[in-house]
């Protein structure tokens, strides 16, 4: 089974019955910060997105609601994305 298909994808609801990874999609995990352990859905991304990373809104970061968190690609890995730090 793999790894990655118990985990909770950013952006799905809490009470999401199916909160998981889909079939066809392309993901990346999220480590440290705020968003710790959630993946994102980087389906379609070129690959320049991919190397930039994301900012990415959250309620429970440095600036409470409406804020962001950046995540950016670990060197030496694509699949994991680490904490940079909160934005307003």
């Amino acid at each position: 089974m793999d790894e990655l298909e118990h985990r909770r994808v950013y952006g799905t609801d809490h009470d999401d019955p199916h909160p998981g990874p889909r079939d066809g999609h392309s993901y990346r995990e999220l480590v440290g910060g705020p968003l710790d352990g959630l993946l994102v859905d980087v389906t379609g991304w070129s690959q320049e997105q991919l190397d930039e990373g994301a900012l990415l809104i959250t309620e429970i970061g440095q600036h409470g609601p409406g804020g962001r968190t950046e995540y950016s690609p670990r060197e030496g890995s694509s699949e994991l994305w680490d904490w940079r730090g909160d934005l307003p």
